[in-house]
């Protein structure tokens, strides 16, 4: 009840502070969307979304909240509130390989970590009375791990001659960690003319807030060869980079209910 007079108070304060949308209606039409962009406050007196449209929320911040007196769903409407997959890590660049006689390689690079996933949007859907043809899908789900960049292979060091060994094979760069997979948003879902609205979830309501896929591992960099010279005047192998990690998978949300009668 706290939290419903708290989101009653947002609502009445200037459009301008909190980047909220008020329109007297909203309809999405098929298969298109409607972006709320940099607000996070969607009000609505009547909120229509046919068949196989998309409300976009804002991503950029943790919190969005929709509130419609009457909301009417056609089949297979998305709320995308998923979050973003994280980029994959840079390769580390390869070492050189000198030209010139009896020279070692020089090292590969390292790679970096894959960035993180960011989580699913916290949704909070206030709607009165509700008609639902089909299915409103709720994507919440936390954005995936990006992968660890390969390390650099390493150089080979040069060949010998009669006057000096080759040149050693150089290291191969590390391999980068796998980025994390970001948590799962939570719906906090209310309806005052449908109290019995949380037994539609998972028939007329599917949420999916499942958490974010770990992100793998990159791969270590291959050694570099050595030099070969004559009467075994060789160099010396360079030994490969250092294997990584995955990182973490992230945690799937919950979904809550709240009463505003």
């Amino acid at each position: 009840m706290a939290r419903l007079m708290f989101i009653g108070i947002l609502l009445l304060l200037p459009g301008t502070l909190l980047a909220q949308i008020r329109v007297s209606k909203l309809v999405i039409k098929p298969n298109e969307s409607f972006d709320l962009g940099k607000s996070d406050i969607l009000v609505a007196d009547t909120l229509i979304m046919m068949d196989s449209s998309t409300l976009i929320l804002n991503k950029m911040r943790p919190e969005n909240f929709v509130r419609a007196q009457v909301a009417v769903f056609g089949r297979n409407c998305i709320i995308d509130g998923k979050g973003i997959n994280g980029k994959p890590g840079r390769n580390g660049l390869p070492g050189n390989t000198p030209i010139g006689p009896c020279q070692d390689g020089t090292p590969g690079r390292n790679a970096t970590k894959g960035l993180d996933g960011t989580p699913g949007i916290d949704l909070f859907l206030y709607l009165e009375h509700v008609t639902i043809n089909g299915a409103l899908i709720i994507n919440l789900s936390g954005g995936n791990g990006g992968r660890g960049g390969n390390g650099g292979s390493g150089g080979s060091g040069s060949p010998g001659t009669v006057h000096c060994i080759g040149g050693d094979g150089a290291n191969g760069g590390n391999a980068g960690q796998g980025g994390n997979g970001a948590n799962g948003g939570t719906l906090t879902l209310s309806s005052k003319r449908h109290p019995d609205i949380h037994e539609w979830v998972g028939t007329k309501i599917v949420v999916r807030n499942s958490g974010g896929v770990a992100g793998a591992s990159g791969r270590a960099g291959y050694h570099g060869s050595a030099g070969l010279g004559p009467s075994r005047k060789n160099g010396k192998d360079g030994l490969p980079g250092i294997e990584s990690i995955s990182g973490l998978a992230g945690i799937k949300g919950t979904i809550n209910f709240e009463s505003n009668n």
